[in-house]
């Protein structure tokens, strides 16, 4: 018997010699190792063997089928390399040849500025947080210290959903009540919330009845307006060049106690004055204050320990400004001929 199987991987280690194809070694592999292939026929004689001869013979067989398996992979992957080979031979890449333009997408100019923004805050340590945008009444106006009544519901022109009780947010600052609302009165708070806002504005040039507001909120103990115009310079900086100046206007929002509007000075004369910044070397980006003590005590903080300061941008009034547009609708636009021009500008 062991003649046999010597002879018969003799036989199929000759004619694996003679496969020209990887076809002819896989029909080569059916026949020998199939179910009715001559070690199969040999398997069965096991059973015409003693004990002693069956452990024999069946390792003998064992070992045949291994050297056979091995000798055909390694025929098999000589015939793939040899295919892979003589394929790339003939699809070489000629590459004198110009090359296709193909034109990709890029992040609307309004994201770009609100993720520039987000990275400068989070660098000093505040929380990007998100907040309804179909809101109640409560965190909208009255948490904010803008009772029923109040002239400034008036003057945003809120769109209002359900009998003035539900509405679409006019600002992102419920998102700052309902923060220090979670916050239970006791911890400190950094955060600003980038989101969309809604006003009964008509759409023109510079206003629109949805825009893109960036509000922000810090709240800890000893928090001066000092804090509030240091806070100010880096952004300043940051968003605009090194050299940017800030300064601080007298104001009044109902939110904040005192209230300032902040200016830069502008990037486009150096404080010279041009048309940009109307002849005074200064443009007005945002308005902000120390938190209202009523602002506090509504959302659980008690004003007589804790401080804190608000700021607010409109992203595409950053956006108008730093990168020259001067039509707010620009950001809506669905013409992509329209707003190629501002596809990955940068600062």
């Amino acid at each position: 018997m062991k003649e046999k199987v010597n002879q018969l991987q003799k036989e199929i280690e000759e004619k694996l010699k003679l496969c020209q194809s990887k076809k002819e070694v896989n029909e080569l592999k059916t026949y020998y190792l199939g179910k009715k292939g001559p070690i199969n026929d040999l398997s069965l004689m096991l059973r015409e063997l003693n004990n002693e001869e069956k452990r024999e013979f069946g390792k003998t067989l064992n070992e045949l089928k291994q050297r056979i398996i091995s000798l055909i992979e390694e025929r098999l992957t000589y015939y793939e390399e040899k295919e892979l080979n003589e394929k790339l031979e003939k699809e070489t890449i000629d590459i004198t040849l110009p090359s296709t333009k193909i034109p990709i997408g890029s992040p609307n100019i309004l994201e770009h500025i609100i993720e520039e923004v987000e990275e400068v805050f989070m660098s000093m340590g505040y929380d990007v947080v998100d907040g309804p945008e179909l809101e109640e009444d409560k965190y909208n106006f009255e948490l904010l210290n803008i009772p029923k009544g109040h002239p400034a519901r008036d003057a945003q022109d809120t769109f209002y959903i359900e009998d003035e009780t539900i509405l679409l947010r006019s600002q992102t600052s419920p998102v700052q009540a309902r923060t220090m609302l979670q916050a239970g009165g006791d911890k400190p708070i950094r955060m600003i919330c980038p989101g969309k806002t809604y006003r009964r504005d008509a759409d023109d040039a510079t206003h629109s009845h949805q825009f893109m507001q960036i509000e922000g909120l810090l709240v800890d103990k000893n928090i001066s307006l000092s804090d509030l115009k240091g806070t100010f310079d880096v952004i300043a900086k940051k968003l605009f060049g090194e050299n940017s100046k800030t300064r601080f206007r007298p104001s009044y929002y109902q939110f904040t106690e005192p209230s300032v509007e902040t200016d830069i000075s502008c990037f486009a004369c150096k404080g010279e004055g041009c048309s940009l910044c109307k002849q005074t070397g200064w443009i007005t980006v945002s308005g902000a204050g120390m938190v209202h003590p009523n602002v506090l005590r509504n959302c659980g903080y008690d004003p007589e320990i804790w401080t804190g300061f608000a700021f607010g941008f409109g992203a595409e009034r950053l956006a108008m400004l730093k990168y020259g547009i001067d039509d707010i609708r620009t950001f809506y636009q669905t013409d992509l001929r329209e707003i190629k021009a501002f596809d990955r500008k940068e600062g």
